[in-house]
Formats: structure tokens, C-alpha cells, sequence
């Protein structure tokens, strides 16, 4: 076989084995978002499923809060029962984007100490119901949204250096908690004798 025709025949190879290295790479890229994709939403679901998590922990001491929040001598400004459940929903959810946002960040010191910052922030939150709706302890309820407070701000100030849009989806978060912590505050001192 003459030279020129096994040359062809060479390059022809080539270019077939090059041809199928270039679809298998395409097929690689392809599935690889796709993988990423899967896992990004599947983060997401795994941070509102935590974010609700916690309000269910708050649920089951709630229970009873509506007949006990009725019993409560009430200032003027507080709201009615019905507005509580659609205001936590809501910021629970926006909790969970912000923490998936910066979860999605390139890992770093910084995003963990935030990320475990939202988790303390998240403990102390589930923590007020039952101190407040179960056992009835005014005072511990104050201590612990006051606490939850600076843990949400510190939260919110990481997340604003890493994410600024997760930042700022914890501000509604901090402004409800400011409201219900003045709330808090003043149904302990109208109410000793049930909040003792």
C-alpha cells in the first residue's frame, strides 16, 4: 500500500477518534450543570426544610397560643393573632434563600462563621416559643429575643459581605424581631402574674 493512501487512512483515524473525544466532551459539559443544577436546588430545598424545621420546633410549643395570647392584657399596638403565621412564613422562607445564596458563595472562613451564625440565630429563634407560649417565662423570652437580635445582626452583616442580596433578605427578619421583642417586653410588664 502506498505511503500516501496509509497517511489518509491515518488522518482519518485521527479525525475520528478526535471526533468522538469532542462528543463525549460535549456530553461531560452537558451533564456536569445539570449535576450542578440538581444540587443547587437540592440545597435549597435542604435550607427550607431547616428554616421550617425550626418553625415547626416553635409550632408544637404554640400550640396553646392562641388561648393564651387571648388571656394577655394587650397595648394598643399589638397585632391581631391572625397577622403572626403569614409574617413567619414568609421570613422563614426568606432565612432560607438567604442562607442557600450564600451557601452558593466559594467556601471560605468567612461564609462558614455566617452559615453557623444563621444556624445559632435559627436555635435561638425556635428557643422563644417555648420559653414565651410553654413555659410562660416572660423575662426568658426577653433574654433570648435579645440575644436572637444580635445573632440575627451579626448574621445579616456576614451574609451583606459575602451576598449583599442575602443580606438584605434578613432585613424584614431583624425589623419583625426588633417589633416583637418591644411586644415581648411589654406584655411581660402588663402581664406578670402570666409571665412571670
Amino acid at each position: 500500500m502506498p505511503s500516501y493512501i496509509r497517511s489518509r487512512a491515518a488522518e482519518r483515524k485521527r479525525r475520528h477518534r478526535h471526533s468522538i473525544m469532542q462528543a463525549m466532551d460535549k456530553r461531560t459539559a452537558a451533564a456536569a450543570p445539570s449535576r450542578s443544577t440538581a444540587r443547587t436546588w437540592l440545597a435549597l430545598a435542604g435550607w427550607l426544610a431547616l428554616a421550617f424545621a425550626t418553625a415547626a420546633i416553635g409550632g408544637v410549643a404554640s400550640v396553646q397560643a392562641p388561648q393564651f395570647y387571648a388571656q394577655l392584657a394587650q397595648p394598643s399596638w399589638s397585632p391581631p393573632p391572625g397577622v403572626f403565621g403569614p409574617v413567619w412564613t414568609l421570613l422563614y422562607a426568606l432565612m432560607a434563600v438567604a442562607a442557600w445564596l450564600v451557601w452558593r458563595a466559594p467556601a471560605s472562613a468567612l461564609r462558614s462563621r455566617a452559615l453557623t451564625l444563621f444556624c445559632v440565630q435559627l436555635a435561638l429563634n425556635g428557643l422563644w416559643s417555648w420559653l414565651f407560649f410553654a413555659w410562660h417565662l416572660g423575662a426568658g423570652a426577653l433574654a433570648d429575643i435579645a440575644l436572637l437580635w444580635l445573632a440575627v445582626a451579626a448574621t445579616l452583616a456576614g451574609f451583606w459581605r459575602i451576598r449583599p442580596l442575602a443580606g438584605a433578605l434578613l432585613l424584614p427578619y431583624l425589623a419583625w424581631i426588633s417589633f416583637a421583642a418591644a411586644l415581648n417586653f411589654t406584655l411581660w410588664r402588663m402581664n406578670p402574674q402570666l409571665l412571670g
